[in-house]
C-alpha cells in the first residue's frame, strides 16, 4: 500500500512538472533584444533607399501616364468634334498660363477660335491639378506651353505650321536620374520613352 502511494505521488509530481507553464516559458534577454533590434535596423537601412527609388519611379510613371492620356484625349476629341482641341499649361484650371512648367497642371479644351488660349464659352474637357512638388515637366521646341490638335488629329501651331516636340518628366535633382519622355510626332501621335537626365530643374 505504501509502495502504491509512493508511485502515485511520483506520477502526480511528474504530471504537475510537465504541465507547469513556468518550465516552458522563456523571455528575451536584453542582449537578444538588442541583437534583434540591430538586425531590424540594418534591414530597414538597406530597404529604405530601394523603397524610396521605387516610389519615385511609380510617381514619375503616374505623371507621364496622366499627360500621355490627356494628349490622347485631346486628339480623339478633336477628331470626334471636328474642331481644334488644345492642351495647355494652367494653374487654376481655367486659363492657360505662359510661365512655369507643365507640372503646375493643365487643361484640355475646345479651342473654337484656334488661338491656343482658353476663352469665354470654350468648353473645358479635362482639368489636371498641380503635380507633386518634386516633379518637373518641361516641353521643348513647340510644345513649351500648348499642344493643339486639328480636326484631322494632327498637331498644328496656331499659325498653321506642324507642331512636334518632346516632354521630359523627371524628379527635381542636381544629379542624374530616371526620366520619362513623351514624344509627339508631326502626325500628332504621342509615345512614351524611358530615359535618363543629367540634371532636373
Amino acid at each position: 500500500m505504501l509502495t502504491f502511494n509512493l508511485r502515485a505521488r511520483l506520477l502526480l509530481a511528474r504530471a504537475i512538472s510537465r504541465s507547469d507553464p513556468r518550465r516552458h516559458s522563456r523571455g528575451f534577454t536584453l542582449v537578444e533584444l538588442a541583437a534583434v533590434l540591430a538586425i531590424v535596423g540594418i534591414l530597414v537601412g538597406i530597404a529604405a533607399p530601394a523603397m524610396t527609388a521605387t516610389m519615385k519611379s511609380v510617381q514619375l510613371s503616374s505623371a507621364s501616364n496622366d499627360l500621355f492620356g490627356s494628349l490622347l484625349l485631346a486628339r480623339s476629341e478633336a477628331i470626334k468634334r471636328s474642331g481644334h482641341v488644345v492642351v495647355c499649361t494652367s494653374v487654376d484650371g481655367l486659363a492657360c498660363t505662359r510661365t512655369g512648367g507643365w507640372e503646375q497642371g493643365w487643361i484640355v479644351f475646345l479651342d473654337s477660335n484656334n488661338d491656343g488660349m482658353h476663352g469665354s464659352g470654350e468648353a473645358v474637357i479635362q482639368r489636371v491639378q498641380t503635380l507633386a512638388l518634386e516633379l518637373r515637366v518641361n516641353g521643348n521646341l513647340n510644345v513649351g506651353r500648348y499642344v493643339s490638335y486639328s480636326p484631322t488629329g494632327a498637331t498644328r501651331l496656331v499659325g498653321g505650321g506642324f507642331q512636334s516636340g518632346t516632354f521630359t518628366l523627371c524628379q527635381q535633382s542636381a544629379g542624374p536620374g530616371e526620366a520619362r519622355q513623351i514624344i509627339i510626332s508631326s502626325s500628332g501621335r504621342p509615345r512614351v520613352h524611358k530615359s535618363q537626365v543629367a540634371t532636373c530643374h
